[in-house]
């Protein structure tokens, strides 16, 4: 590699000072997209109305950014977003027909991204449709995922393992009597790439174990923690009342898919299973272009919607909302079924569990972890009480790293024996 192309390399990481900013600017609009739709979450309210806000939210500020750049600079939407209520866990972005509305103490979970040049800030968070305090079993579940969310932050750093981060999570949500959901993968982030190598798992089986990975500094994750007073195992809705078999089945199906996350990690899967057709065709509504595959599809809506695909989200996944309705559900099938399209499926735990979710983007910085994106949790009052002496320790952590050499330095005075001290070497920990 030529040193020009080193450098330009070198560029596209957070020791460029226009990524970071970037990064950054995303991080604000997602951040601001997330307060708009939290806002209109009230019962009466129809999800298709709140996913179109949020897009349409972050595709007017994102216009309004670089306008007068020299070259043209991609933007807008990275991951379209998704309002998913009580025991659905993702993923739920409905098609502009679809009646769906929230009611009286809905537990709803919200997930979207922005990006700038192909810098992605991805954000979720569980809001609950209730004044004053959350109690009971909501409280845990919520409690356990925000836990979650803040032992990762200070996990994922440079010198950590993915597998640290892994096992950690499975400690916190035991604590408050939760299961994290199977399938669910953190990804490193890199520009136009929102699923990059590098692979945290929430839970480990042997049909999902990854590599291995070491994090290191200037790389940016997106932490993607969902928990649930259930099983945790999530499933499209028409087999939550089939048989354990067609379950099971499914289920084994689904690792292949990789359901909460963009199926990246599948190349890194010890014997993955084959691939699957469509779980839940009349759902799914959210997919990605999967750009290392090629096809000549046989239907001309399949053709057509395709295309249209190609041209307007090359690379980001987007909802079947955007594109022509009637062509959609037609071409859609056969583009998925012919690995086209990588599809996020709406999944669900069973009627009754309650479900939360909490994603945040974060950058491994020369100075410390910062998390870009996020959003306050409400007032929680769970039933259980944190008394895991390790979880404990892992919160203690700070979030910045310590100064090299740098620090106010205090001395004592001449002869009364004293070192020199340094103070304030770690931070606090930072909130979102």
């Amino acid at each position: 590699m030529s040193d020009e192309e080193n450098k330009e390399e070198k560029e596209l990481d957070l020791t460029s000072a226009d990524v970071v900013t970037k990064y950054k600017l995303a991080a604000e609009i997602a951040n601001k997209a997330l307060q708009l739709v939290i806002s209109e979450c009230k019962p009466g309210a129809k999800v298709v109305d709140l996913c179109e806000k949020g897009d349409a939210f972050i595709r007017a500020q994102t216009a309004n950014v670089y306008k007068n750049a020299k070259k043209k600079i991609e933007k807008g939407v990275a991951f379209p977003t998704c309002v998913s209520p009580n025991n659905t866990v993702c993923h739920f972005s409905p098609l502009a027909s679809d009646e769906t509305v929230l009611g009286d103490n809905d537990i709803v979970k919200i997930d979207l991204g922005c990006h700038i040049d192909g810098f992605v800030a991805v954000v979720a968070h569980t809001h609950v449709l209730q004044e004053g305090p959350i109690t009971g079993r909501a409280a845990d579940v919520i409690a356990a995922a925000s836990t979650a969310a803040e032992v990762a932050l200070r996990l994922v750093r440079p010198g950590r393992k993915n597998k640290d981060v892994t096992e950690a999570l499975q400690k916190v949500a035991s604590a408050y009597d939760c299961k994290i959901v199977e399938g669910v993968l953190s990804h490193q982030i890199k520009q136009f790439v929102i699923d990059a190598n590098k692979v945290i798992l929430s839970v480990t089986n042997p049909e999902t174990r990854v590599d291995e990975a070491e994090f290191e500094e200037n790389e940016v994750y997106a932490i993607d923690i969902v928990t649930s007073t259930g099983e945790g195992k999530g499933l499209p809705l028409e087999l939550q009342h089939a048989g354990p078999g067609a379950q099971e089945r499914a289920r084994a199906m689904q690792q292949s898919q990789t359901p909460l996350r963009v199926p990246l990690a599948l190349t890194q899967m010890r014997n993955p299973p084959l691939r699957p057709k469509l779980l839940d065709e009349k759902q799914t509504t959210v997919y990605k272009r999967a750009v290392d595959k090629n096809y000549h599809l046989k239907m001309k809506a399949s053709r057509f919607i395709f295309s249209e695909i190609n041209q307007k989200f090359p690379i980001m996944p987007f909802t079947a909302r955007a594109l022509e309705e009637k062509r959609a559900r037609l071409g859609l099938v056969e583009c998925v079924n012919h690995e086209l399209l990588q599809p996020y499926p709406v999944l669900h735990e069973k009627p009754g569990d309650l479900v939360a979710h909490l994603k945040f983007t974060v950058l491994l910085m020369p100075n410390g972890s910062d998390r870009i994106s996020g959003h306050s949790i409400q007032d929680l009052k769970p039933t259980k009480t944190l008394e895991d002496p390790e979880v404990k320790s892992w919160l203690a952590l700070g979030t910045k790293a310590k100064k090299k050499g740098g620090g106010k330095k205090k001395k004592g005075k001449k002869g009364d024996g004293q070192e020199e001290v340094i103070v304030n070497g770690e931070d606090d920990a930072d909130s979102a």
